[in-house]
Formats: structure tokens, sequence, C-alpha cells
């Protein structure tokens, strides 16, 4: 009964491992019949199950090699090997990516501590300059602001058309749209002529991170793109050194040689009503009570509340 068990496996197996067989039997089939057979066999003879069992591992294994490999169609065969070429190169892609990524996070740390490190001396530097002045008995006179923060305050209705035309200029379309500006004289005549329809001041450190780590959104092929990862940076502004938010946040507070790049690379910032509501009239001026006009490090606390 062993031997006609196995002869009757082996049928099967030839049966199923032809290419052109229209039967009905699989592979778990065959297993199903064949396992029924060692099983009655088990109860009337334990050693001979034991010996079918032994040829049908082998047996199994010869044949489905046999079917896999030789009676395999060739598209088959041609889709296996490009599937694991293309397995090949992805995971040597991977490796290589995880390895960059893990060398640019490194220069990123060093970068960031630098920064840090340069914003501490200039702090210190400054308390040290007035410190001397005043215990010479002179003023300290800070120097002059480099960068400005720029809010548009009112809307697109009765506005005059040069006023217009500049707040076109700086990209102030909406209403509490905010950009960064650079402090020359031509910038600073702008600002006079938009004075009842935007507020500015000085940012700091603070306000600057806080607007592009919340805030920030990218202009990527004329699409706004938010700022989820550093590869949006550094595909953009990789050509000028700035592979990151540090290095993005740093060139624009401290005005550098392509804070022009930067800064048009960011979209202007869509900021919310402030909390609490504005002070009063918005075309006033802030030395009069209202929130137009230049208002110097008083931006600040008016960034939080839109931010």
């Amino acid at each position: 009964e062993g031997a006609y068990a196995l002869l009757h496996f082996r049928m099967l197996l030839v049966f199923a491992g032809t290419p052109a067989r229209r039967s009905g039997y699989s592979r778990h089939t065959i297993f199903g019949v064949y396992l029924w057979y060692l099983a009655r066999l088990q109860t009337k003879n334990p050693l001979l199950g034991h010996i079918c069992f032994s040829a049908f591992v082998a047996e199994a294994m010869a044949v489905f090699w046999y079917i896999d490999k030789v009676l395999a169609p060739e598209s088959v065969l041609k889709q296996r090997k490009t599937a694991e070429k293309f397995a090949i190169n992805r995971a040597a892609k991977s490796a290589l990516s995880k390895k960059q990524r893990a060398e640019k996070r490194q220069v990123i740390f060093k970068r960031a501590e630098q920064y840090v490190n340069e914003y501490r001396q200039q702090e210190r530097e400054e308390i040290r300059l007035r410190r001397l002045a005043k215990s010479s008995g002179n003023f300290y006179v800070p120097a002059q602001p480099k960068l400005a923060l720029v809010i548009r305050t009112k809307g697109i209705k009765k506005i005059a058309p040069k006023p217009r035309k500049v707040l076109q200029l700086m990209r102030l379309l909406q209403i509490n749209n905010a950009v960064f500006v650079r402090l020359t004289y031509a910038t600073t005549q702008m600002l006079q002529i938009i004075t009842p329809y935007a507020a500015w001041g000085t940012p700091n450190l603070k306000t600057v991170k806080e607007l592009i780590y919340k805030r920030g959104h990218a202009k990527v092929n004329k699409q706004r793109i938010p700022i989820t990862d550093n590869s949006v940076i550094e595909q953009s502004l990789g050509r000028f050194g700035i592979i990151c938010v540090e290095d993005l946040v740093h060139e624009i507070f401290t005005v550098g040689p392509n804070f022009k790049a930067a800064n048009n690379f960011l979209w202007p910032f869509k900021l919310s009503n402030p909390t609490g509501g504005w002070s009063g009239r918005k075309v006033r001026h802030f030395i009069e009570g209202g929130d137009a006009g230049n208002r110097e490090e008083f931006i600040n606390a008016l960034v939080r509340k839109m931010n």
C-alpha cells in the first residue's frame, strides 16, 4: 500500500507539472491526497509510513524545483530576473541614501550649533557695548536695522494706484500677508508710500524662526509648497549653500549675501487676524493709537498675536 501511495503521488506530481495540463489538480490537492495516504498507512505500519514520508519530501522538493525552474514560461523567467535586478538596485540606492542622510544630518547639527553660538556672541557683544558706554557716561547707539517685516493691514478697496503698485512689488497681495524686506533707502521710501496700508518693524530671531517653522511655504515651480522637509530647501537653494531650515533662518535674519534668493524662495506668509482684534482704526499711525506704520521692535508682539 505504501508503494502504491508513492507511485500515485509521482503520477499526480508529473500530471500537475505538465505545462499543458487541463485538470483541476493543484499542489495543495496533491499534498492533501498523499497526506491522506500517509495517515492511512501510519495506522497500519508506522515504520513504513515514516519511510514513505521521507520519500514524499524528497520527491516533492525535486519535482517542484523542476516545475519552477524548467517548466516555467520564458516570460515568467524574464519577469523574475527583472524583478531581482530592480530589487538589488533599489536596495543599493536605499543604503546609499541612508548613508547620505546620516552624513547630511551631522552637517546640519554642526551648522545649527555654529549659528546658536553666533547669535549668543552677538547678544553678549551688544550687552558689553551698552555697559561700556554707560560706565563712561555715554550713550550707546545700536546699528541701523537691516531687516524689516512688513504686514499688510488693509484690503484691496479704495487704494491709490501708487500704493497699490508698491504693495504688488512687495508681494503683499492679500490682507494679513507678511514678507521680509531688506532695509535700504529705496525700500524705506517705498514703505513710506504704503504707510496707511501696512505695518512693519524690526523682527527678532524668535519671530523669524516662528514664522518660517510654522507658516513657512516655499515657491517651487510657481507653486506654494509647505516646508515639511529639508530636501525642499536643498533642491531650490542648495547651490547657494542653504540646505536646511536653520540655514534659511540664518540667511534671512542676518541679511546675508543670498538674502534675495532666500526671500524669493519663501512664499508670503498668510497670517491670521490678531488675537483680541486690532487696537483701533488701522489706517492711523501706530504712535497715534492705530496699527499702521513703523512700530520698530513692537512688531514682534503683533506677530505673536497673528501667528
